[in-house]
């Protein structure tokens, strides 16, 4: 049977609110996930919110009833709670109707099956968590076998990143890794390892693709190093009509994404 919290001074509402900082995350092992869609789709793929809070005036949606269900069932606990508590843990001034808190996971080099899709997706030192979380869409849409984070990327269990995934933080595994670590692994096994860079007349869609693909995007500012596209097997451009000189991160990986998964249709 759900409790209910209607006081900002609880201090299980403090310290959820507290998930909202990287440092608490990393010492509780837990994160914040927002909205009805977010934590359907996570139920969906097995993952079950610890704490969820919810509004008294959602507490009869099938899909809310779902998940205090499924919550009570996993020893979790159910709290309704009001529409100011709910703003006060996500941050926002128009809050969802449910805020779930769940355990922290990811995966390892080890534990990918490369030959389990043909496109994965590799980002380094993402800092924006909006480009993070579209990332994780992308991957999503186009079935990559994981989102690598090479050296040190923006948290994406920070709540803009998972809030920005849409529910793809769940569906899409996650390792993070350095780089030296990376390029060992990949050079175990098959893997293309492909570059968007400036540095090549190589279009994107001329270049010879080759399953399993592994498509590195490089920060938002400065690109890859020089470093790392030394160690690709492939760099390629998108071509840039106007005065920009390149593409958001988020909407290059996309770009890329589509035309790998065509290629390799």
């Amino acid at each position: 049977m759900p409790r209910t919290i209607t006081a900002y001074s609880n201090p299980l509402v403090k310290r959820v609110q507290g998930l909202r900082d990287k440092r608490h995350r990393r010492e509780e092992g837990l994160f914040l996930a927002e909205g009805l869609r977010i934590l359907t789709e996570a139920l969906e793929t097995g993952r079950v919110p610890r704490f969820l809070f919810f509004a008294a005036a959602s507490a009869g949606h099938p899909l809310v009833r779902a998940l205090i269900d499924a919550v009570e069932a996993d020893y979790g606990e159910a709290i309704e709670t009001t529409p100011d508590i709910l703003s006060k843990l996500s941050g926002k001034d128009n809050p969802q109707a449910v805020v779930g808190v769940f355990d922290m996971f990811e995966t390892t080099l080890d534990a990918l099956d490369r030959t389990a899709a043909p496109i994965w997706l590799v980002a380094e030192r993402l800092r924006d968590p909006g480009n993070l979380g579209t990332i994780l869409r992308t991957g999503d849409a186009v079935g990559a076998g994981a989102l690598i984070l090479v050296d040190e990327c923006v948290d994406p269990f920070s709540t803009e990143a998972v809030r920005a995934s849409m529910g793809a933080l769940f569906t899409v595994p996650i390792v993070r890794v350095a780089w030296g670590e990376f390029i060992a692994w990949l050079r175990q096994g098959p893997g293309q390892l492909v570059g968007l860079s400036l540095q090549t007349e190589e279009g994107y869609r001329d270049a010879p693709y080759a399953a399993p693909t592994f498509l590195l995007t490089g920060n938002e500012a400065q690109g890859l190093p020089e470093e790392y596209e030394a160690a690709c097997d492939l760099l390629v451009k998108l071509p840039m009509r106007g005065k920009a000189d390149s593409l958001n991160a988020a909407v290059a990986t996309a770009v890329m994404a589509y035309e790998v998964l065509a290629r390799h249709r």
